[in-house]
């Protein structure tokens, strides 16, 4: 269980810890708990697995390879669906341990609409929106690489929700910051900054692409510089509006956290680290507690945007 001096507030939500678990790496919220020692309770949120109006069974194998410092996965939202996710696996979920978060993908506005509505009817905290899906009206254009389209899906969801809504902003675009300006005014709640790097490999023998799906989402270490980056231009948009960020990207020890609360986010996500260390969150946790206490600092929000520039 965390300590008082790492309870934060995001968007409204009392968190027990600025760690939120990423999207895809702790399945629906239960995968983690089978490992001994590992507790939701250690963390301030977990954010659910993608999920899409209907079942989708994702894309060709290979789907995940590890690369230097970082790892690529093209999973293709494998999911069972909305009506099942809502219906069967949130009544299975500890809502006193920690805070549960909805992630919404789609493939066209209306899906976004329909699945953000079904879980406003639901015991999920907030809704995260992966806007860095395919639009199949639009040629498959990303809705995330297209500030206009980002903002059309922000302003659909939030038609449909009461419940705060944290948009995943890609960094594959031109211009974030007039992305993130745009998704405020279209009624966002907050952010999480960034999502995976596009990327692929190569099987030098076949001369064949290693993932399936060619490529795949770039995370881990190997894209750190770049998200915190991503995060300090989203704050400088973001602080002006009190729109909180969840920092995310390639943090695997406390220093990692710290410097992305610093950069501007209000809390931090891990994912890949999970993958190599079950238990990595306790040590996070820690290593925020420690850094608090010799630094006088009451709260970690007293640290979130600090960068001295």
């Amino acid at each position: 269980m965390a300590s008082k001096p790492l309870h934060i507030e995001f968007c409204g939500i009392p968190m027990a810890s600025p760690i939120v678990l990423l999207s895809g790496c702790v399945g629906f919220g239960e995968e983690y708990t089978r490992v001994e020692g590992f507790s939701n309770a250690d963390v301030g949120a977990v954010v659910l697995k993608g999920t899409t109006g209907e079942a989708r069974l994702g894309n060709p194998p290979h789907r995940v390879y590890e690369t230097p410092d970082g790892m690529l996965n093209a999973i293709g939202l494998q999911n069972p669906g909305v009506d099942k996710v809502v219906d069967e696996i949130l009544p299975g979920l500890d809502f006193s341990e920690t805070r549960f978060f909805a992630n919404v993908s789609g493939s066209t506005i209306e899906e976004y609409e329909r699945v953000t509505k079904r879980f406003d009817d639901s015991d999920i905290d907030a809704i995260e929106i992966n806007i860095s899906c395919p639009n199949v009206k639009e040629g498959g254009v990303q809705f995330g690489n297209d500030p206009v389209m980002s903002a059309r899906v922000v302003a659909a969801c939030r038609a449909q929700t009461r419940k705060p809504i944290i948009t995943k902003l890609s960094p594959n675009q031109t211009d974030i910051q007039e992305n993130a300006r745009l998704c405020i005014e279209a009624g966002t709640d907050g952010f999480a900054v960034i999502n995976t790097m596009m990327g692929m490999a190569v099987d030098s023998e076949t001369r064949k692409p290693v993932i399936g799906n060619v490529r795949g989402g770039l995370s881990g270490p190997a894209i750190k510089p770049i998200a915190l980056l991503k995060v300090q231009q989203v704050y400088e948009v973001a602080k002006n509006h009190n729109v909180p960020i969840i920092g995310q990207g390639g943090i695997t020890t406390a220093k990692d956290a710290l410097e992305f609360i610093i950069a501007g986010a209000t809390a931090v996500g891990v994912g890949t680290a999970l993958f190599y260390d079950p238990l990595v969150c306790p040590k996070i946790n820690a290593g925020i507690a420690d850094y608090l206490a010799r630094h006088a600092l009451g709260s970690v929000s007293a640290l979130v945007g600090t960068l001295a520039l």
